[in-house]
């Protein structure tokens, strides 16, 4: 079981001057503080680790994000291993390899590693990702991701990346596939039709319907798109697929998008006591973005007493994210102030 504390030697890197990672490092692996306090500080060090060109506090946030993963919670671990994957750089991966390697680990955690792993972009993962992805003893889910995360890595170091050109996207977030590309092309309901078809085809690798997803996501923001509602609706059929990694990703897509059309699939997605615990947390979290809707805080304190712990978890979190909505904050985060 992880301590209530943690002791900060001055080995560990953390200038003693530097309250703020103090602080934030504190709170994070602290099993006292209040689950909705931790993630706000997780995302002020993922803030504060992400930084370019990286800056004094850089390591000692990736740090302080590690440190974390002694917690028992897989839903806080799960998080961890995400933004990690988000800040970019290097010094991430033999946390997140330890993550992977670890068989005794929550599946949705090592899922969460590997799929960082290829957000970061880091060839010398790939023999791992590789070995991982080809056993035929490992969690489906694991051996799903690599699969994805290798194609992502290959591409993010091909000719054919650069031939993409690829348009930014209204999300910072380093996606598990980029999008399709739709070079010299208007987005139009045609293009939602065949990105749907794309999507929903398990002949298909991950890869490339998840490049069909994150396209849709695209076509739907901002919300008031032409595209944007039905590219919603094409996104919800994906919860009827057979692979709940694909399923989880959408709901993550969902919250990413908070866009109030895709609240009926969610709540239908989190009420589904049968779906896995993975799919359903990214439900939670998905309406938590969707906070300031109607009904859905009343939805969301239905399962405030689900039997899954992570879906407990998650609607803890995803209240305080409701809160953050309705009150304006600007970002989801803590940022202590220094004495």
């Amino acid at each position: 079981m992880a301590p209530s504390a943690i002791d900060l030697p001055a080995e560990d890197g953390i200038a003693s001057a530097d309250t703020t990672i103090l602080s934030l490092r504190k709170c994070l692996v602290s099993e006292d503080s209040p689950l909705a306090a931790r993630f706000r500080a997780l995302f002020s060090l993922k803030h504060l680790a992400s930084q370019s060109p990286p800056t004094s506090q850089t390591i000692p946030a990736i740090e302080s994000i590690a440190a974390a993963f002694a917690s028992p919670s897989a839903l806080l671990k799960h998080e961890l291993a995400y933004c990690l994957g988000q800040t970019r750089n290097f010094a991430a991966v033999p946390h997140l390899t330890q993550v992977l390697e670890n068989k005794t680990e929550d599946p949705m955690c090592r899922h969460e590693a590997a799929e960082a792993l290829g957000a970061l972009g880091h060839e010398g993962s790939l023999a791992l990702l590789k070995e991982l992805r080809d056993n035929t003893k490992e969690q489906v889910v694991v051996r799903e991701t690599c699969e994805i995360a290798v194609e992502r890595i290959e591409w993010e170091h091909s000719t054919t990346k650069a031939q993409e050109n690829l348009k930014g996207s209204d999300f910072a977030s380093i996606d598990p596939a980029p999008p399709t590309s739709m070079l010299n092309r208007k987005s139009t309901a045609t293009d939602v039709t065949e990105l749907e078809k794309t999507l929903l085809d398990d002949k298909l690798s991950l890869f490339i319907r998840y490049r069909a997803m994150f396209a849709l996501r695209d076509l739907a923001s901002p919300p008031d798109l032409p595209t944007a509602v039905p590219a919603v609706h094409a996104l919800a059929k994906g919860l009827a697929d057979k692979s709940a990694l694909f399923r989880h990703e959408i709901a993550f897509v969902f919250g990413q998008l908070s866009h109030p059309a895709s609240i009926p699939a969610l709540a239908e997605c989190l009420g589904n006591q049968k779906e896995e615990s993975m799919v359903r947390h990214e439900a939670a979290e998905a309406l938590g973005s969707l906070g300031d809707e109607d009904g859905v805080e009343d939805v969301l304190k239905r399962f405030i007493n689900d039997p899954e712990q992570v879906v407990r978890e998650s609607i803890i979190v995803a209240l305080d994210m409701a809160e953050f909505e309705r009150a304006g904050e600007k970002e989801y985060a803590t940022v202590p102030v220094a004495a």
